[in-house]
């Protein structure tokens, strides 16, 4: 019998080192119950993932994993996003005393999932990935069992992650059934040489509304406002950002290769999917009494625009959505690490007259609000404009213009937020800060010198 060879794993060390992390943790949790030791460990973990990333590409796993710049970029965008997500915990967790200590390895398992999806050459690897993420986040939406929206925010989320799975599974097997692989570049070329049928139309369908799931595009969007408003808020802000992103690096690699011969029928489904994902993020949103709720159709509608990107599908348009990913995690983090730093502050009537009490925590409120509407000098203004001419020099002038009406729109709810901190008398006796939270500044300096510095400087980043 002839041995079987062992893998090349050095283009699996990232995964391995965060996989090794949130491993070591749950033994060292039992012994340290300082939740800063155990942020260490993550940040330095993370730390020495973004410096041997450059030195790890290849193949490996028989083909099945493949470790090139497109998934270095997103993994770079998912330890940014571990790494802002600890800063933000290590006081809060404490303040709201979680009912299990798994917190951090389940952030750290959640974020080698999102890294192995950007990095799967097969689409069983891919559905590995996959649910190592999903089944981490579910019990991250509701770690306080003893908390009734928690309760409710982790089952909403796992019974519609279920659904979705079942869908990439269904879809898998149609396109099993019809080229005979789960490599996503054997798959393109076998659809290349078959005549286009209902049954592969089908399974592009399925994988489609799959991961339309994962982004929280409309209508399949209904688990993201519950889930927001019930996970604890640095829970919420990691799965704003990490999930979606990890969505787009399947978009890009499965569509663009995969599906790339019928790019007529799944462009037209995502132009639906992205009209609708933008008006339904954006009109009710208008109506949200709750931050952490507006913020979740905020997130929808975000998706929506990003969508425009890869049905354009031309280099540009794919290096401006993940421009976009990049800078939407630095002020959608800041914006969430404003709501923790406040205790009480979920509530927008909460922030009335916020600014002249509080000046410099409005101010920094005022900033990221302006980057998610896309005011300059932010990044939300570099992200958006780069999308949308990426689009119209790619033929969708059409589809910008109902963008820009949507985006329009968002305006309201964003800058109803900062007329409450700025217009409004009746400041709220219920805001009280968060105390020895200087990791919690750390986040919150480092997401506006990056909102700024990218507003202003943008060939930093392009």
């Amino acid at each position: 019998m002839t041995p079987i060879p062992f893998p090349d794993l050095k283009p699996f060390t990232s995964e391995l080192i965060i996989l090794s992390a949130g491993l070591f943790l749950l033994i060292l949790e039992l012994f340290v119950k300082n939740k800063t030791v155990l942020s260490a460990v993550c940040i330095f973990a993370s730390i020495c993932v973004l410096f041997v990333l450059s030195d790890t590409q290849g193949i490996t796993f028989n083909g099945m994993f493949v470790n090139d710049l497109y998934s270095m970029y997103f993994k770079i965008i998912f330890i940014i996003n571990l790494v802002m997500t600890v800063l933000i915990s290590i006081n809060y967790i404490d303040r709201e005393k979680p009912d299990r200590m798994e917190y951090y390895s389940l952030l750290l398992f959640a974020t080698s999932g999102m890294m192995i999806m950007a990095s799967a050459k097969d689409l069983v690897v891919l559905f590995l990935g996959l649910e190592l993420m999903a089944l981490s986040t579910y019990i991250l939406a509701g770690i306080k069992t003893l908390n009734i929206k928690s309760n409710e925010a982790a089952i909403k989320y796992f019974m519609l992650g279920a659904f979705s799975s079942a869908f990439f599974l269904y879809g898998l097997a149609i396109l099993y059934g019809l080229t005979g692989s789960t490599d996503i570049y054997q798959i393109s070329e076998k659809i290349k040489t078959i005549e286009p049928s209902m049954a592969l139309v089908l399974s592009m369908i399925m994988i489609v509304v799959a991961f339309s799931f994962k982004i929280a595009a409309a209508p399949f969007h209904m688990w993201a406002p519950d889930v927001y408003e019930g996970a604890p808020t640095s829970v919420t802000a990691f799965m704003s950002i990490g999930p979606k992103a990890a969505g787009f690096a399947v978009f890009g690699r499965v569509f663009y290769v995969a599906f790339d011969s019928i790019y007529t029928e799944w462009a037209t489904a995502l132009i639906v999917i992205s009209i609708i994902t933008m008006a339904v993020g954006n009109i009710i949103a208008l109506s949200q009494t709750n931050i952490k709720r507006m913020l979740a159709y905020s997130s929808i509608a975000h998706a929506g625009y990003m969508l425009i990107g890869i049905i354009t599908a031309t280099g540009d348009s794919i290096n401006a959505v993940l421009h976009y990913l990049l800078i939407y995690a630095f002020m959608n983090m800041g914006a969430f690490s404003i709501i923790i730093l406040i205790e009480g502050g979920e509530q927008i009537k909460n922030y009335n007259g916020l600014a002249k009490r509080y000046p410099l925590v409005s101010a920094l409120m005022l900033v990221f609000m302006f980057s998610l509407v896309g005011i300059p000098p932010t990044a939300g203004f570099i992200a958006k404009f780069n999308l949308f001419m990426s689009a119209i020099n790619g033929g969708y002038l059409w589809l910008v213009i109902i963008a820009v009406i949507f985006s329009t729109i968002s305006a309201f709810y964003y800058l109803r937020i900062v007329m409450n901190m700025y217009m409004k008398d009746n400041i709220s006796d219920s805001i009280v800060f968060l105390n020895n939270s200087a990791p919690l500044a750390v986040a919150i300096f480092i997401s506006t010198v990056m909102v700024i510095v990218i507003g202003v400087i943008p060939s930093l980043l392009i």
